[in-house]
């Protein structure tokens, strides 16, 4: 029996979602205390980390609307106040020292020291239609960010590349919460409910956990110097630091190589979640030993209580290739690096499809 201080120890949650949750429904089972614990993370997953002053600004202001409903395209929508929001960051702290593609030194690159979000997934669940969907959103995404100095000094809000905005704290809770921040006015503040990064170094282990990941590689990735060469086409069986740079690396003297990445971080995410749920549910063993390896790695807000509810609530919901949703708009390049300028119309478009209902139904 877990002792008081185990039972509330926050977990961590990451790449290997899915897996997690199903470790954690195993044994919130065993120990019996399922209803109670659902009841409490229900109401902690539902609670937006975003200021509840923001209001979301979609569609056309009407004053015979109400609070969560807004006027699209002529059409009155609701939002699901169902759904649960959680902004899954990949963080990667080597990218520190080569910002716009270019060698900076520590003391340069310091003011991002939190490290960059390298990959940011905006998964969203739907308890009414048992689906989970997941936004790809581009690193590039030019956005407001708020930047603080090397002294913890505030210094007000730049358009930035929004990977970046992790990088202005430490690293862990507070880094998190100014980048849950950030995404969600950028998503016309759209409620986030919870927050999970995970460091990219967990990639190689929680990799070979699973005996591999086969893949059909979507663009050559030919870079000697990490032993890899891989071309476009080629099945694969991705082992060690190879599923690490499969998902890391980028051509940068390809123009728009970050979508390209995308695309394979993508690929990469769909392939390994339904491995590991095919795993685990024949072998326990392959869930411990991922949710072991994940937890080393990982930064979030989502307790037990919460992943209690995740897991009984969201482990037989879809998700597949299907589900997999990004972001439209423009690549040009800047000074020093690309950026990805968000087509605001395809966006409100997205987010009224996931997040709204309409009115009455």
């Amino acid at each position: 029996m877990l002792d008081k201080e185990e039972t509330v120890e926050k977990k961590k949650i990451g790449i290997g979602a899915m897996t997690v949750i199903t470790i954690v429904t195993i044994l919130i089972v065993v120990l019996g205390i399922v209803a109670v614990l659902r009841i409490i993370g229900k109401n902690n997953l539902t609670t937006s980390i975003v200021d509840a002053a923001e209001t979301i600004d979609i569609g056309k202001a009407d004053e015979t609307l109400k609070d969560n409903q807004i006027l699209y395209n002529g059409k009155v929508y609701e939002l699901n106040e169902e759904l649960i929001t959680i902004l899954v960051m990949g963080i990667d702290k080597e990218t520190v020292t080569t910002v716009g593609g270019q060698s900076w030194t520590e003391e340069e690159a310091g003011e991002y020291a939190g490290g960059q979000a390298d990959a940011l997934f905006l998964m969203i669940i739907n308890p009414r239609d048992k689906n989970v969907y997941v936004i790809a959103i581009n690193r590039n995404s030019m956005v407001d960010v708020d930047v603080w100095d090397e002294n913890g000094n505030y210094k007000g809000v730049f358009t930035k590349q929004v990977a970046l905005q992790h990088g202005y704290g430490d690293g862990k809770e507070e880094s998190c919460k100014r980048q849950v921040k950030t995404v969600s006015r950028m998503f016309h503040n759209i409620p986030i409910h919870s927050y999970a990064a995970v460091s990219m170094d967990a990639i190689p282990e929680l990799n070979d956990a699973l005996g591999g990941i086969t893949v059909e590689v979507l663009d050559d990735i030919i870079y000697p110097e990490y032993d890899m060469n891989l071309h476009q086409g080629d099945i694969v069986t991705l082992y060690g630091e190879k599923a690490y740079w499969y998902v890391r690396l980028r051509n940068e003297n390809v123009f728009n190589s970050n979508e390209l990445r995308l695309q394979r971080q993508k690929q990469y995410l769909t392939t390994f979640a339904a491995e590991a749920k095919n795993q685990a549910t024949s072998d326990i063993r392959v869930a411990i030993n991922l949710y072991n390896t994940v937890s080393k790695y990982m930064v979030t807000d989502i307790d037990l209580s919460s992943f209690t509810y995740l897991a009984t609530e969201a482990l037989g919901y879809n998700f597949d290739i299907n589900n997999l949703y990004s972001l439209q708009g423009e690549v040009i390049q800047g000074n020093n690096f690309e950026e990805f300028y968000v087509d605001d119309n395809a966006l409100q478009e997205l987010i009224v499809k996931l997040f709204y209902e309409p009115a009455g139904e």
